[in-house]
């Protein structure tokens, strides 16, 4: 098995495992079924280029998108040089920057998740981290058309964060940990 591969398979493990099991996400069930996430590995490269790197791949997966309306959504899983999630929340900063500037504000919403993941407002150890918590950082493409139309049938989409939180406090840290290590298992 290549090192893309597993690293795949973890990440759809963890998309299953968690953010489905768990209904981090309320409309990531279809897409799963559906097969329409598209994952891709963003990686191997020295740490001085994985910035760029890393940009020219959302780059690359915007105008995928743009171009296949099959794939509804794409996880960027970021293999190598964003290990540090400060690293990695620069990666973030420019990564939107660069979509706005590109034209692509209001077409895809950007989520990001990360082994290391730590709201602002909370400490390491924190259970709601983990709803952000993945095998690998990832920066995640959806399709923000899409979210509009789900949203229509949910009861206070708004609310949904703040119940994900409530959901991992309630399960706790040992519960949430044992998730996330699960996934990372191969």
């Amino acid at each position: 098995m290549s090192s893309d591969t597993l690293i795949i398979d973890q990440t759809k493990a963890w998309v299953s495992s968690v953010v489905v099991g768990d209904n981090f996400c309320p409309f990531a069930r279809k897409e799963m079924e559906n097969n329409t996430i598209r994952y891709r590995v963003v990686g191997d490269e020295k740490d001085s280029d994985a910035l760029e790197t890393g940009l020219m791949a959302l780059m690359a997966e915007c105008k995928t998108l743009d171009e296949n309306d099959s794939i509804e959504t794409t996880i960027l899983i970021y293999s190598e040089g964003f290990a540090d999630f400060q690293d990695f929340l620069a990666l973030l900063e420019l990564a939107n920057n660069l979509m706005a500037e590109k034209g692509y504000e209001g077409v895809y919403q950007l989520a990001s998740f990360h082994p290391d993941y730590c709201f602002a407002d909370s400490t390491d150890d924190d259970p709601a981290n983990y709803t952000n918590r993945s095998p690998y950082p990832a920066l995640h493409l959806i399709r923000e058309e899409s979210i509009e139309r789900v949203l229509e049938d949910v009861d206070n989409p708004e609310r949904i964060p703040e119940r994900n939180v409530r959901y991992a406090r309630e399960k706790g840290l040992a519960y949430m940990q044992g998730k996330l290590k699960a996934c990372s298992i191969k």
